[in-house]
């Protein structure tokens, strides 16, 4: 205690040493962080965009393994799939000019319909074995490992493109998204599993909202993979619609809801629309929401059909939503999203309730992947 006290007030000649030695010290290491700070800073983060892309690419190569596998096990090929499956995993499809904007949602529409065609083809010839679910469940599979690939890929160009040119602000904006991109990758591999399996994921929470409301009715196949009944409800005859399950389909919902209300020659009373949608960090999972619009994601073109035939027939688009991370959305369908099904269709009969009057005729979609969900 002594020693410390007289060094303190410099009463030991090796004090000056000391605080020469800490200021040349410090002198040198600002000088070392003005003058190479920025390639430190670069190199941290190198390093750890290294880790994290070892990681998508393990996740990228589970993927296909599960893909090759899953191939394997319901199409009973007779050949090895994997360099077919190699080819699907880099598919592009290529979007119709837009600089002239007018025609473009049908231009798109057919570039997606060729598209989903080319898949299940290419589907059936690698699974010969497979039926018509197991094709589309294979399919979605597919684009899962193929989405995962393309992550992988983008993100180590822009490493690679950020290691040669030596460029901070490539590797910053890489090292900024890299969380989201995990996330995002993560719930695709949650969904290789689902679709897989053919287990329901939470996207579906729409089309399950859809199948409990036409459950025991009559079904028919109307438009391209969709299906609909006619269910009387709350004193009102409701048009239910869903794609068709219980293989991964999405359908055409807009055209369902077009043929429908054209076959009615607009006497439609209202149409609510259910869909899962993304919720906000804070939200619970399986919180219900309503609102108005075409609720409906994907590239747009469904949605521009609805809106154009209510837009005719002057028709109110009401919205339910189930919110869920977009984890939850493509993963196996977690308790509080079924739960919350329950809550929508009750939420559905209220709207329906107080929106309409008796007799009225109204139409009831339930939106999304109907995969794992029949009707």
């Amino acid at each position: 205690m002594q020693l410390n006290a007289l060094l303190f007030q410099g009463l030991i000649p090796g004090q000056d040493a000391l605080s020469w030695i800490f200021q040349i010290i410090f002198t040198l290491l600002f000088i070392v962080f003005v003058f190479y700070g920025q390639r430190i800073q670069m190199y941290i983060m190198v390093r750890e965009i290294e880790g994290s892309l070892l990681r998508l690419k393990f996740i990228r190569d589970e993927g296909r393994k599960i893909a090759i596998e899953t191939i394997k096990e319901i199409g009973k090929p007779k050949t090895d799939p994997a360099e077919r499956v190699d080819q699907f995993l880099e598919y592009v499809t290529i979007p119709p000019e837009s600089m002239d904007p007018a025609g473009v949602v049908w231009k798109l529409e057919h570039i997606l319909d060729v598209r989903e065609t080319r898949f299940k083809d290419e589907v059936k010839l690698i699974a010969p074995a497979a039926d018509e679910t197991n094709v589309n469940n294979l399919e979605n599979t597919l684009e899962a490992a193929a989405a995962l690939n393309i992550i992988y890929k983008v993100i180590r160009h822009f490493y690679i493109l950020g290691k040669k040119t030596l460029s901070l602000y490539i590797i910053m904006q890489i090292q900024m998204i890299l969380p989201l991109i995990m996330r995002e990758a993560e719930a695709y591999a949650s969904a290789l599993k689902a679709f897989s399996h053919g287990q329901p994921i939470g996207d579906g929470a729409g089309a399950l909202v859809a199948a409990k409301l036409m459950h025991r009715h009559r079904k028919k196949k109307i438009e391209k993979d969709c299906v609909v009944a006619k269910v009387p409800l709350e004193g009102r005859t409701a048009f239910v619609i869903k794609a068709e399950g219980p293989g991964g389909n999405v359908g055409k919902p807009g055209e369902a809801i077009k043929r429908i209300v054209e076959e009615n020659d607009g006497k439609i009373a209202t149409i609510i629309m259910i869909d899962a949608a993304l919720k906000l960090e804070g939200e619970k999972p399986g919180e219900v929401a309503e609102g108005v619009g075409a609720a409906i994601g994907g590239p747009g073109t469904e949605q521009y059909k609805i809106e154009e035939s209510i837009l005719k027939y002057k028709i109110p688009l009401n919205a339910i939503i189930i919110k869920e991370d977009i984890g939850d959305a493509v993963s196996p369908m977690r308790k509080e999203v079924f739960e919350a099904c329950e809550v929508a269709a009750d939420r559905v009969k209220r709207v329906i309730k107080e929106k309409t009057k008796e007799g009225d005729s109204v139409i009831v979609a339930g939106i999304g992947n109907s995969i794992g969900v029949g009707q």
